[in-house]
């Protein structure tokens, strides 16, 4: 009886262990499933980086345009005060003139 339990035991260790063990088939799918896992997330990753990029270069563009169109409105408004200066100045002169 205890030759018959140990061949019983032993026979079920070693069908467990077959059941366990992952054919080559198996080790296959396990690789393409996690190639494809690690190709997903690179995927996301360079979408990303590239969003991020997009955003920047937008952003950077938006303030090269703001910045320059301050630029113009400082120099149109500079010209402006400069001729009304020179209206002035002129004026106070024709005013001078008269006067002497």
């Amino acid at each position: 009886m205890r030759i018959s339990k140990s061949l019983v035991v032993a026979a079920g260790l070693v069908a467990l262990a077959a059941c366990n063990k992952k054919t080559t088939e198996e080790n296959q799918a396990s690789a393409i499933e996690a190639n494809g896992e690690n190709q997903a997330e690179n995927i996301t990753a360079n979408a990303s980086n590239e969003a991020s990029a997009i955003m920047n270069n937008a952003e950077n563009t938006a303030s090269a345009v703001k910045n320059e169109g301050e630029n113009k409105a400082a120099a149109v408004k500079n010209a402006a005060e400069n001729k009304a200066e020179a209206i002035k100045n002129s004026a106070a002169n024709a005013t001078e003139n008269k006067t002497k």
